[in-house]
């Protein structure tokens, strides 16, 4: 596929997908959607993901334009929902590598959401996250009202979602609605070196741990305890387990194959 509203590579082990209408804010329509699916099916060897847009702003949600209604006439948003958001936001999730979101400028609507379900979120400080759904009658998607009360909690989750306000990317990171905030100036510098420490890191691991994480929300500590034995026993017969503790032995820097 050629690709004509998102820019996709793969080097040294990570693979950068950019949303590219910048435009219209990188805003998600029917031939966006379709791309993004198919470039998260050829990360082949990459061990880690970034995330980001293209110009000023990370994503603005849906492009309203590239599904416009008349006034009065009805269309059935379930129907984008279940065929193009929520297939991306469990494909996010469910990748067996960490993904980093580099929030480059506002995330709006599902782009704030789509954001969120990224494993790590870098922000830089002037970019803002707004759920922009209640402006228009409709309700958080893309995970959102599953996502927010369990980052900052029902108050803030609803005070968020109620009215819109924007979110400064500083008080995000306050809030542990992401996991940091940087200098404008310090964003690919950041997101860059991260990216390589994940690329170069035990990949098996990293994706058990991301896997674990996000399925504990459901579990019992009883469970959890269980599930954390049959993680352990599995990864401790991995390369990289062997080699990250020959290299502690050794006091030299871990080689490791992501297997």
């Amino acid at each position: 596929m050629a690709y004509e509203t998102i820019d996709f590579k793969v080097e040294t082990g990570v693979a950068r997908l950019t949303l590219n209408r910048p435009d219209r804010l990188n805003s998600f329509t029917v031939q966006m959607h379709e791309e993004v699916a198919d470039a998260l099916g050829k990360l082949g060897d990459a061990r880690c993901l970034i995330l980001t847009g293209a110009g000023r702003g990370f994503c603005a949600g849906q492009d309203l334009n590239d599904r416009a209604v008349a006034p009065g006439q009805a269309v059935d948003l379930g129907e984008s929902v279940e065929k193009r958001y929520n297939p991306l936001i469990r494909r996010l999730t469910g990748l067996p590598m960490p993904v980093i979101a580099r929030v480059n400028g506002v995330a709006a609507g599902a782009g704030a959401n789509i954001a969120l379900a990224c494993d790590i979120v870098i922000a830089a400080k002037s970019a803002k996250f707004i759920q922009s759904f209640a402006a228009i009658g409709l309700i958080p998607d893309s995970g959102g009202t599953w996502v927010l009360p369990r980052l900052v909690g029902q108050a803030r989750a609803l005070g968020l979602a109620l009215t819109g306000e924007p979110l400064e990317a500083e008080r995000a990171a306050e809030w542990g609605l992401i996991w940091k905030a940087v200098e404008d100036d310090q964003l690919d510098a950041e997101v860059d070196g991260l990216a390589a420490h994940f690329a170069a890191g035990p990949t098996k691991g990293l994706a058990r741990i991301k896997q674990m994480i996000r399925e504990s929300w459901g579990q019992s500590l009883d469970a959890e305890l269980d599930r954390q034995r049959d993680a352990m026993r599995e990864l401790g017969f991995s390369d990289d387990y062997r080699e990250g503790v020959n290299a502690f032995v050794e006091k030299r820097k871990p080689s490791f194959t992501g297997r």
